[in-house]
């Protein structure tokens, strides 16, 4: 097939749409799974703090056990900016029998309405130490950018001090973001 990694996402609902052909990603991925077997490695997303559409955390980690269990074989985490939610929800992960690695999501802050955006679309919790920096650094985007990148790499540094699976980073197609991360956390990997 000359494909060995598919990342498996519901992706947003359409209206337009009056009939779907995989209502959760759960359907997705049991379908490339029965299709592929082991040919391909079917990558998930999960939710450090609940996806928004759950009743609850536990029935989210309960939905992602039921992903894992249908063949996903790795998770990347939706981002977030405090780290005792991500160590919280693995937690909640090793509970259930989720042995499967989790990449830890992490994005840069790079303007205000981006991260505005965000935490409409994903419910993310932003620590007090965040909110600061927005607020201090809002009106001028080069400051903000810069105290953004600083923000992850301090995520970046006690999330790989603590021995994670691994991380995503969301650069959203940006090159300086993505080689400032770089530079600043090449020899931590």
């Amino acid at each position: 097939m000359g494909v060995n990694n598919i990342l498996a996402l519901r992706g947003d609902e359409r209206e337009d749409l009056e009939k779907v052909d995989f209502e959760h990603a759960v359907d997705l991925i049991s379908y490339i799974k029965g299709k592929y077997g082991d040919k391909v490695n079917i990558i998930a997303a999960c939710y450090p703090e609940g996806h928004i559409e759950a009743h609850n955390i536990v029935d989210d980690v309960k939905h992602l056990k039921e992903k894992v269990d249908a063949g996903a074989s790795q998770l990347i985490t939706q981002l977030f900016f405090n780290n005792d939610s991500f160590y919280r929800f693995k937690e909640r992960c090793d509970l259930v029998g989720i042995k499967v690695p989790i990449l830890a999501g992490i994005v840069p802050v790079a303007n205000k309405k981006q991260i505005e955006r965000i935490v409409t679309l994903c419910g993310v919790e932003l620590p007090a130490k965040f909110t600061k920096i927005m607020s201090k650094y809002e009106d001028n985007l080069e400051a903000l950018r810069d105290a953004g990148i600083a923000y992850a790499i301090d995520q970046i540094v006690d999330l790989i001090t603590q021995g994670i699976d691994g991380i995503h980073l969301y650069t959203m197609n940006n090159p300086y973001i993505a080689t400032r991360l770089h530079e600043a956390i090449k020899n931590l990997i």
